[in-house]
C-alpha cells in the first residue's frame, strides 16, 4: 500500500486544542463488524468480559522541551528523545546552524557540551542529572498539532493515571481516558490490568517521507515486558480470553515480543516494527486507541489491526458525528476481525 491510501480529510475544529473538562469524558467509537456505536468512554467496561486482559503502558511523560542559548548567544530549542545515563540523552536541537562536537549550550544556569552528533539526533552531556534539570527548567512537550504553549493543566491530564516510569516524550494517549473510578469498574468485572512500558519518541510524531510503505524506517523505541505481564498474557489466552491493548504503543510492545501466538517473551527490547495491512498479529485480540492523523504511521498500524475499510469508514462516522481528534481527542474500540 502506499501513503496516500491513508489520507483522509479532517476539519480543522475536530483537532483538540485541550483535554475534556473531566477525565473519562471521551467519547468513544465501538466497531462491532460493520456496525458503528456511539457510546460514553465509561461505558467501556460494558464491551469487555470476565477473563479478559487489558495490557496499559506505564510509562511516564517527562518534561522534555527546553529553550535556551548556544554559545555564541543565538537561540535554542531543545527536546530529549531518550536518556541514556543519568547525565547523557540523545535531543533534537533546532538552532540556526549546525553544531560540532564540544559546543556548549546554556540553559538557565546550566551548560549543556555537545558530545557527537547521532543521525539526526544531537547526544548532549549534562552537568547535573537530566531528569533533575527538565524537572526545573522544562516543560510538557505537547505534539505540534496543538497550537498553544504547555500550561499547568497538561502536567497532569497529559500523564495517565498509571504512569510511573519516566523517558516519555509524547503521552500513550489511548490511556487517557481512564479514572480510577473506571478502572475499579473494570477490575470489578472479572478482566485483569497489567502493564508494560514503552518510552514514546518524538519520532511518533515524524512524517512519513516515501510514497511506497515499504521504504520508510520506522524510528525505534525502548520496551520492557515483565515476567508477570507475559505469563498473565499466556495464561488468558490459554483460557479463552481477549488480550485489550490500550493504545497503539502496547500494541507495538507485545507484538514485537511475540514468538508465537499468545506467547510472548519477557524483558527489554528495542522495537522498529512497522505494522501496515497484511499484518499477522499474534498476541493482541482487541484495541483501544484515539484517532490517528492522517497517513501516519499509527493509522496504519489501526488499520491493519480492524481491517483498512472497516477503519477508513469508522473515521468517517467519527468525522460525520464531530468527534474530536487526536491526543486529547475521543477514544476508538475495535477488535481484530476473524480471518
Amino acid at each position: 500500500m502506499r501513503k496516500e491510501d491513508f489520507r483522509y480529510d479532517l476539519p480543522e475544529p475536530l483537532i483538540a486544542q485541550h483535554p475534556s473538562g473531566d477525565r473519562g469524558a471521551s467519547r468513544l467509537l465501538a466497531l462491532d463488524e460493520d456496525r458503528h456505536r456511539h457510546l460514553s468512554f465509561t461505558e467501556l467496561p460494558e464491551l469487555l468480559r470476565a477473563g479478559d486482559l487489558l495490557v496499559v503502558n506505564d510509562t511516564r511523560v517527562i518534561k522534555a522541551r527546553l529553550w535556551g542559548y548556544k554559545d555564541s548567544g543565538g537561540r535554542a530549542e531543545i527536546l530529549v528523545e531518550r536518556i541514556e545515563t543519568d547525565t547523557l540523552a540523545l535531543c533534537q536541537v533546532r538552532v540556526s546552524k549546525r553544531l560540532q562536537a564540544g559546543r556548549t549550550l546554556l540553559i538557565g544556569e546550566h551548560v549543556l557540551r555537545v558530545v557527537d552528533k547521532a543521525g539526526e539526533f544531537y547526544r548532549l552531556e549534562f552537568p547535573i542529572s537530566v531528569l533533575a534539570l527538565l524537572e526545573a527548567h522544562g516543560s510538557v512537550p505537547l505534539p505540534p498539532y496543538i497550537r498553544r504553549a504547555a500550561d499547568e493543566t497538561d502536567e497532569e491530564r497529559y500523564q495517565t493515571i498509571w504512569s510511573q516510569r519516566p523517558g516519555a516524550v509524547a503521552a500513550p494517549t489511548a490511556g487517557l481516558h481512564f479514572t480510577r473510578s473506571l478502572l475499579a469498574d473494570i477490575r470489578a468485572r472479572g478482566v485483569g490490568v497489567e502493564s508494560i512500558t514503552l518510552h514514546v519518541g518524538a519520532g511518533t510524531f515524524q512524517p512519513v517521507r516515501v510514497s511506497d510503505l515499504a521504504e520508510h524506517t520506522m524510528h525505534s523505541e525502548r520496551y520492557v515486558i515483565s515476567d508477570r505481564c507475559a505469563a498473565r498474557v499466556q495464561t488468558v489466552s490459554s483460557e479463552g480470553g481477549r488480550i485489550i491493548a490500550v493504545g497503539t504503543t502496547v500494541v507495538r510492545a507485545l507484538e514485537s515480543a511475540a514468538r508465537t501466538p499468545s506467547r510472548l517473551e519477557a524483558g527489554a527490547g528495542e522495537t522498529t516494527l512497522f505494522i501496515t495491512p497484511g499484518f499477522d498479529f499474534q498476541i493482541v485480540d482487541a484495541l483501544v486507541t484515539n484517532f490517528h492523523l492522517p497517513e501516519s504511521t499509527l493509522l496504519m498500524l489501526v488499520c491493519a489491526f480492524g481491517g483498512y475499510h472497516r477503519v477508513r469508514a469508522a473515521y468517517e462516522a467519527a468525522v460525520a458525528q464531530s468527534y474530536r481528534f487526536f491526543s486529547y481527542g475521543d477514544a476508538l474500540f475495535l477488535e481484530r476481525p476473524s480471518p
